[in-house]
């Protein structure tokens, strides 16, 4: 016995079929394609081959000379210049550093490290005796290759710039020299070589000096001991005691105190600034006046600048290094 679901799934096949039947145009040109000819006849199209050679590769027009055109289609054929394939082209960067981070950076650093390499067996200098060098800093080279460099590759930069500067000049390479000139500073200040302190004809030696935020300027001249500091004498001017040894140390270690005269401008600072930069002052104009107090001057420590500075305040810090008090709860 047939299901009535059955019976439904017969007649609804049945109808269809009737009605594919009355339309026998659909069926005729659903799987075929286009007709060719004007005759009726119906057939597949031809498939379509590719050669290897892209239409999009060639040129889609040219120039032609004033012979005939089957002169110039004959002159291209005979041409040995290869067909170039576009589909197949890929641009090589200039620079295996290319796809790194920082290419220039890394094609300087291997160039530095050839240099080092190749002329490695030439006579370098005795050590401390290179010639005094000012390279680029860190942020000028950064500013310059436009890339991130990191503050350790840059030292490493720098060493090997330090050890071709010591190859003996007169043999140095020119491919060295011209490498180590785009890394140097615009501006040495080590070939900046300062005056010398001279006596004027009234017996006079000017010298300034200068320590934190402090500068003096001292005029010493043959006398018998007196010391002025803006108009004031040293008693007046400097409270403490050792502000006023330091002010004439450079004198009282050579034991020349009685024998010159002290007139002094200085400004800007405190007063342990200012009585330095009056030392520093002193010793130069001493040495102007005898020369050979050179080597006492400097074992007493006034002969160098002193560079240190205040360090600064720190954010979330009382003062430089001072941390508030801790609390628990």
């Amino acid at each position: 016995m047939e299901s009535p679901l059955l019976r439904r799934c017969v007649r609804a096949a049945a109808h269809s079929h009737k009605h594919i039947r009355r339309r026998p145009h659909i069926q005729q040109y659903r799987f075929y394609a286009a007709p060719t000819d004007s005759q009726g006849d119906i057939r597949a199209a031809s498939p379509i081959r590719f050669s290897s050679n892209h239409t999009s590769s060639q040129p889609r027009a040219e120039l032609l000379d004033n012979d005939s055109p089957s002169t110039s289609r004959e002159k291209a054929r005979s041409d040995d210049a290869p067909e170039v394939d576009l589909f197949t082209l890929r641009i090589v960067p200039a620079s295996p550093s290319y796809f790194t981070a920082t290419p220039q950076y890394t094609d300087d650093l291997l160039h530095l490290s050839t240099l080092s390499r190749r002329h490695q067996l030439l006579p370098v200098l005795p050590p401390g005796q290179a010639p005094r060098t000012a390279w680029k800093t860190i942020d000028q080279y950064k500013t310059e290759r436009a890339e991130p460099v990191r503050a350790k590759g840059y030292k490493t930069l720098l060493k090997l710039l330090k050890q071709l500067n010591y190859i003996h000049p007169s043999l140095m390479p020119e491919e060295v020299k011209t490498t180590l000139e785009t890394f140097k500073r615009d501006v040495q200040p080590y070939l900046n070589v300062p005056k010398p302190i001279t006596v004027d004809a009234y017996g006079v030696s000017v010298a300034v000096g200068r320590r934190k935020s402090s500068s003096a300027k001292v005029y010493l001249v043959e006398g018998t001991g007196e010391c002025v500091i803006n108009g004031r004498t040293l008693n007046s001017y400097f409270a403490r005691l050792h502000d006023r040894e330091s002010a004439v140390w450079a004198l009282k270690a050579t034991q020349r105190l009685d024998k010159y005269n002290v007139w002094a401008l200085t400004k800007g600072g405190g007063t342990t600034g200012q009585a330095e930069a009056i030392t520093l002052a002193v010793a130069k104009a001493l040495m102007a006046h005898e020369p050979d107090l050179r080597p006492a001057l400097r074992r007493a420590g006034c002969v160098t600048r002193d560079p240190k500075r205040v360090e600064r305040k720190k954010p979330g810090k009382l003062k430089a290094r001072k941390m508030p008090a801790w609390v628990k709860r």
